[in-house]
């Protein structure tokens, strides 16, 4: 085996590519092409919501939590990649029906579209069902389960201050690159409110079953969410001392104990 071909097992980014003479391979060049096209695909194409929204009905039942569909202040797919300003803060309309679902909660999960339909589409509803499991394990209330369309990841501070809710779980179709196309990020605000910037948040990322693993990523999560609560803060004050250990828990991610 080649030294090129040995670290190719360990990364899926573009190391060691065939080449003739100075040109790269057809079959680089192909799978170039593929991957592009997935990742324009993903930033362009809309989530299946209705399916979502069904599927979030099945989750909330156990625990009787409504599904609600919001939208932001964009109209439209060009205007969102154009005005990221529009997609942090609701609709009118958003905002009133929200508001008849407020009260005190201690979690808000908001599913966002992001720049990912992909990754929204195949992989949120299963990093909730192990994500809800952890939360009803821990007394923690859940607000209800909010789906997202257009949105940006300061939508959930909006979400959040309306509900009275003291975090936010924004969980948003991350940029695709292009060996990955599905990532989902995860992003942890603790008392949220309007106005609130990106230091004041914990990022758990790649979430997916080639990357940061399911299982993995709600270990963390949840480690986060009880620190935030214990010390009523998130973000760049809030020090990660998890030991690395739990990574190789992780059934997702059988490599990383090697």
């Amino acid at each position: 085996m080649s030294f090129s071909e040995e670290w190719k097992q360990f990364s899926k980014a573009r190391i060691g590519l065939q080449r003739f003479g100075g040109s790269i391979s057809t079959k680089e060049v192909l799978k170039f092409r593929l991957d592009h096209a997935r990742a324009r695909d993903a930033v362009l194409l809309s989530p299946n919501f209705s399916n979502l929204l069904e599927q979030l009905g099945v989750l909330g039942k156990p625990n009787k939590l409504p599904t609600l569909f919001m939208e932001s202040k964009v109209h439209s797919k060009e205007e969102y990649l154009l005005r990221p300003d529009l997609g942090k803060r609701l609709s009118l309309e958003s905002i009133v029906n929200l508001q008849t679902f407020a009260g005190e909660c201690d979690l808000v999960l908001i599913g966002v579209d992001g720049l990912s339909a992909k990754a929204i589409d195949q992989n949120l509803i299963p990093f909730l069902k192990i994500l809800i499991d952890a939360i009803n394990k821990t007394g923690l209330r859940l607000g209800p389960l909010v789906l997202s369309k257009w949105g940006r990841v300061a939508i959930g501070d909006e979400i959040g201050e309306v509900l009275n809710s003291k975090i936010s779980i924004v969980i948003i179709g991350e940029r695709p690159g292009l060996s990955s196309a599905d990532s989902l990020g995860v992003y942890i605000t603790y008392s949220p409110q309007v106005g609130k910037t990106d230091e004041s948040r914990n990022c758990i990322s790649n979430v997916r079953p080639g990357g940061f693993g399911f299982e993995a990523a709600v270990a963390k999560t949840m480690y986060l969410v009880e620190e935030s609560i214990r010390r009523k803060l998130s973000g760049v004050e809030l020090k990660d001392e998890m030991p690395p250990e739990f990574l190789l828990k992780s059934k997702e991610n059988p490599n990383l104990s090697a």
